[in-house]
Protein backbone atom coordinates (compact mmCIF):
# COMPACT_ATOMS: atom_id res chain seq x y z
CA UNK A 1 0.00 0.00 0.00
CA UNK A 2 2.64 2.30 0.93
CA UNK A 3 4.78 1.47 -2.53
CA UNK A 4 1.49 2.43 -4.51
CA UNK A 5 0.86 5.70 -2.53
CA UNK A 6 5.16 6.73 -3.49
CA UNK A 7 4.01 5.51 -7.10
CA UNK A 8 1.33 8.13 -7.28
CA UNK A 9 2.96 11.02 -5.56
CA UNK A 10 6.02 10.81 -7.79
CA UNK A 11 4.40 11.91 -10.93
CA UNK A 12 2.54 14.19 -9.15
CA UNK A 13 5.99 15.64 -8.09
CA UNK A 14 7.21 15.73 -11.25
CA UNK A 15 4.71 17.54 -12.56
CA UNK A 16 4.54 20.22 -9.76
CA UNK A 17 8.64 20.59 -10.68
CA UNK A 18 7.74 21.37 -13.88
CA UNK A 19 5.48 24.21 -13.29
CA UNK A 20 7.96 25.89 -11.02
CA UNK A 21 10.22 28.04 -13.75
CA UNK A 22 11.14 30.84 -11.34
CA UNK A 23 14.81 30.53 -11.78
CA UNK A 24 14.47 30.02 -15.59
CA UNK A 25 15.38 33.49 -17.29
CA UNK A 26 14.47 32.64 -20.70
CA UNK A 27 10.48 33.73 -21.72
CA UNK A 28 8.84 31.88 -24.00
CA UNK A 29 8.44 33.43 -27.20
CA UNK A 30 4.91 33.06 -27.77
CA UNK A 31 4.92 35.20 -24.63
CA UNK A 32 7.25 38.00 -25.79
CA UNK A 33 5.72 41.19 -26.68
CA UNK A 34 5.88 43.13 -30.41
CA UNK A 35 8.88 45.20 -30.41
CA UNK A 36 8.59 48.87 -28.86
CA UNK A 37 9.24 50.60 -32.16
CA UNK A 38 6.45 48.98 -34.23
CA UNK A 39 4.32 52.22 -34.69
CA UNK A 40 1.82 51.43 -38.26
CA UNK A 41 -1.56 49.90 -37.54
CA UNK A 42 -1.15 45.97 -38.27
CA UNK A 43 -4.36 43.11 -37.66
CA UNK A 44 -4.24 41.62 -34.11
CA UNK A 45 -5.82 38.20 -36.22
CA UNK A 46 -3.02 38.58 -39.23
CA UNK A 47 -0.26 40.50 -38.88
CA UNK A 48 0.36 40.36 -42.03
CA UNK A 49 -2.23 42.44 -43.52
CA UNK A 50 -2.21 46.11 -42.84
CA UNK A 51 -4.99 48.08 -41.71
CA UNK A 52 -5.93 51.72 -43.83
CA UNK A 53 -4.55 54.47 -41.94
CA UNK A 54 -7.64 56.66 -40.48
CA UNK A 55 -8.64 59.59 -42.85
CA UNK A 56 -8.41 62.77 -41.38
CA UNK A 57 -11.44 64.35 -40.72
CA UNK A 58 -12.73 68.56 -40.47
CA UNK A 59 -14.19 69.32 -37.22
CA UNK A 60 -18.35 69.67 -37.89
CA UNK A 61 -19.41 73.42 -37.93
CA UNK A 62 -21.38 74.50 -34.96
CA UNK A 63 -23.74 77.53 -34.86
CA UNK A 64 -21.65 80.82 -34.35
CA UNK A 65 -23.13 82.41 -31.15
CA UNK A 66 -22.10 86.76 -30.52
CA UNK A 67 -23.32 89.37 -28.40
CA UNK A 68 -24.05 92.72 -29.38
CA UNK A 69 -24.29 94.86 -26.51
CA UNK A 70 -25.92 98.14 -25.76
CA UNK A 71 -24.21 99.00 -22.52
CA UNK A 72 -25.34 102.74 -22.56
CA UNK A 73 -28.74 101.73 -23.03
CA UNK A 74 -30.82 103.21 -25.76
CA UNK A 75 -31.56 101.37 -29.52
CA UNK A 76 -29.23 103.22 -31.69
CA UNK A 77 -25.68 101.31 -33.30
CA UNK A 78 -22.50 102.65 -32.22
CA UNK A 79 -19.13 102.25 -33.95
CA UNK A 80 -18.30 99.31 -30.94
CA UNK A 81 -21.49 97.49 -32.07
CA UNK A 82 -21.13 97.96 -35.67
CA UNK A 83 -17.84 96.57 -35.42
CA UNK A 84 -19.02 93.34 -33.77
CA UNK A 85 -21.73 92.99 -36.43
CA UNK A 86 -19.15 93.63 -39.22
CA UNK A 87 -16.99 90.19 -37.73
CA UNK A 88 -20.20 88.65 -37.71
CA UNK A 89 -20.64 89.25 -41.48
CA UNK A 90 -17.27 87.29 -42.15
CA UNK A 91 -17.81 84.11 -40.34
CA UNK A 92 -18.77 80.97 -42.09
CA UNK A 93 -21.55 80.67 -40.57
CA UNK A 94 -22.94 83.64 -42.39
CA UNK A 95 -21.60 83.05 -45.49
CA UNK A 96 -23.29 79.81 -46.18
CA UNK A 97 -26.29 81.41 -45.58
CA UNK A 98 -28.15 79.57 -42.24
CA UNK A 99 -31.01 81.11 -40.14
CA UNK A 100 -30.20 83.89 -37.95
CA UNK A 101 -31.82 84.44 -34.57
CA UNK A 102 -31.62 87.94 -33.17
CA UNK A 103 -32.58 87.45 -29.38
CA UNK A 104 -32.52 91.24 -27.45
CA UNK A 105 -32.89 92.03 -24.22
CA UNK A 106 -32.44 94.62 -21.77
CA UNK A 107 -32.13 95.88 -17.71
CA UNK A 108 -34.80 95.70 -15.60
CA UNK A 109 -34.72 99.66 -15.01
CA UNK A 110 -37.96 100.54 -16.71
CA UNK A 111 -41.57 98.68 -16.77
CA UNK A 112 -42.40 95.28 -18.62
CA UNK A 113 -44.16 96.30 -21.52
CA UNK A 114 -41.73 99.38 -21.95
CA UNK A 115 -38.36 96.87 -21.79
CA UNK A 116 -39.89 94.40 -24.08
CA UNK A 117 -40.25 97.47 -27.10
CA UNK A 118 -36.99 98.60 -26.34
CA UNK A 119 -35.93 95.19 -26.56
CA UNK A 120 -37.44 94.80 -29.95
CA UNK A 121 -36.36 98.04 -30.70
CA UNK A 122 -32.71 96.43 -30.52
CA UNK A 123 -33.04 93.38 -32.25
CA UNK A 124 -34.84 95.29 -35.05
CA UNK A 125 -32.09 98.08 -35.57
CA UNK A 126 -29.31 94.82 -35.76
CA UNK A 127 -31.44 92.96 -38.06
CA UNK A 128 -31.82 96.44 -40.44
CA UNK A 129 -28.10 96.34 -40.16
CA UNK A 130 -27.45 92.97 -41.61
CA UNK A 131 -30.34 93.25 -44.02
CA UNK A 132 -28.35 96.55 -45.14
CA UNK A 133 -25.68 94.39 -45.90
CA UNK A 134 -27.36 91.85 -48.21
CA UNK A 135 -28.28 89.12 -45.94
CA UNK A 136 -32.19 88.60 -47.19
CA UNK A 137 -34.83 89.57 -44.47
CA UNK A 138 -36.42 85.87 -44.31
CA UNK A 139 -33.28 84.22 -42.89
CA UNK A 140 -33.95 86.79 -39.86
CA UNK A 141 -35.85 86.28 -36.75
CA UNK A 142 -36.01 88.95 -34.06
CA UNK A 143 -37.23 87.52 -30.45
CA UNK A 144 -38.11 90.29 -27.84
CA UNK A 145 -37.39 88.90 -24.11
CA UNK A 146 -37.27 92.46 -22.22
CA UNK A 147 -36.02 92.27 -18.90
CA UNK A 148 -36.88 88.26 -18.50
CA UNK A 149 -33.40 86.47 -19.15
CA UNK A 150 -30.46 88.57 -17.55
CA UNK A 151 -26.64 87.25 -17.41
CA UNK A 152 -25.78 89.25 -14.87
CA UNK A 153 -27.72 90.29 -11.42
CA UNK A 154 -29.53 93.50 -12.22
CA UNK A 155 -29.59 94.79 -8.53
CA UNK A 156 -26.80 94.40 -5.47
CA UNK A 157 -27.76 92.22 -2.61
CA UNK A 158 -29.26 95.74 -1.12
CA UNK A 159 -31.11 96.26 -4.07
CA UNK A 160 -29.35 99.00 -5.09
CA UNK A 161 -28.48 99.32 -9.03
CA UNK A 162 -25.79 96.92 -9.81
CA UNK A 163 -24.13 98.86 -12.94
CA UNK A 164 -21.92 96.83 -14.37
CA UNK A 165 -24.73 93.79 -14.54
CA UNK A 166 -27.01 96.32 -16.40
CA UNK A 167 -24.71 97.13 -18.99
CA UNK A 168 -24.29 93.74 -19.91
CA UNK A 169 -27.95 93.35 -19.94
CA UNK A 170 -28.62 95.18 -22.32
CA UNK A 171 -27.94 93.01 -25.73
CA UNK A 172 -28.70 91.31 -28.81
CA UNK A 173 -27.92 87.31 -28.51
CA UNK A 174 -26.98 86.82 -32.44
CA UNK A 175 -27.06 82.90 -33.38
CA UNK A 176 -26.21 81.52 -36.79
CA UNK A 177 -27.37 78.18 -37.55
CA UNK A 178 -24.89 76.02 -40.27
CA UNK A 179 -27.48 74.73 -42.00
CA UNK A 180 -29.63 76.88 -44.29
CA UNK A 181 -33.63 76.88 -43.83
CA UNK A 182 -35.40 74.57 -46.25
CA UNK A 183 -38.67 75.95 -47.76
CA UNK A 184 -41.95 73.69 -46.96
CA UNK A 185 -42.29 71.44 -50.15
CA UNK A 186 -45.22 72.57 -52.63
CA UNK A 187 -48.03 70.63 -51.88
CA UNK A 188 -48.73 67.88 -54.92
CA UNK A 189 -51.48 69.36 -57.10
CA UNK A 190 -54.91 67.66 -56.72
CA UNK A 191 -56.61 65.43 -59.26
CA UNK A 192 -57.48 67.43 -62.40
CA UNK A 193 -54.91 69.97 -62.06
CA UNK A 194 -52.20 70.40 -64.10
Amino acid sequence: MQLSRSLLLLPLTAALAACDRSGDETPNAAMTPPPAEQTEAVSIMRPDIELPEPEPTEPALTPFRAIVAFPEGGTKLTGETKAVLDRIMKTEQMELGGPITLRSHTDSAGGDETNLDVSEERGLAVAEWLIERGVNPDRITVIPLGEQNPIQPNANPDGSPFARGRAANRRVEVEIGVEPETAEPAAPPEAGED
